[in-house]
């Protein structure tokens, strides 16, 4: 598997002892930076993700709390692990005087490509105290046979 490296949106400026105001305005925010990343443009944020590799299995495990278990929908499509959840509540309350209306809106995707070593019909999901984690099971691979050596006649 392969771990990318987490873009934070204000890269080390919280590290830093000097703030130069005009340096975060030209370079950072406008040309290319913050304004281009999933942080300011609406898009659903990422939930974070775990992978361990064991000898037999890898654990996934996917912060996604505030969900049920019916708001998932994880997929296996072309080698990849796609997972989506989306929660809509909608709250009304009515009196002679007023009526108040509330909504709550949250959902994410995520996608991953699966090594070509697991066993993806035994793929097992479980959702608890918002943690949504996977049990892959890897295939067990052949033995490697030592390179036979062909005589050039």
């Amino acid at each position: 598997m392969t771990l990318v490296k987490f873009k934070r949106p204000f890269g080390n400026l919280l590290r830093q002892d000097f703030f130069d105001m005009d340096d975060f305005f030209d370079s950072r925010l406008w040309k290319g930076g913050m304004m281009e990343t999933d942080f300011w443009n609406g898009k659903t944020v990422e939930p974070a993700m775990n992978i361990k590799e064991t000898d037999d299995h890898y654990e996934i495990e996917l912060a996604a709390p505030g969900f049920s278990k019916k708001d998932f929908n994880v997929t296996i499509e072309d080698g990849y692990l796609n997972i989506s959840a989306e929660k809509k509540q909608t709250e009304t309350e009515k009196d002679e005087m007023f009526t108040r209306r509330e909504f709550h809106y949250n959902a994410f995707e995520r996608s991953m490509q699966l090594p070509e070593n697991v066993k993806e019909e035994a793929i097992k999901a479980r959702y608890h105290d918002g943690i949504l984690s996977f049990n892959v099971l890897k295939r067990a691979e052949a033995e490697k046979k030592a390179p036979k050596v062909i005589e050039v006649g």
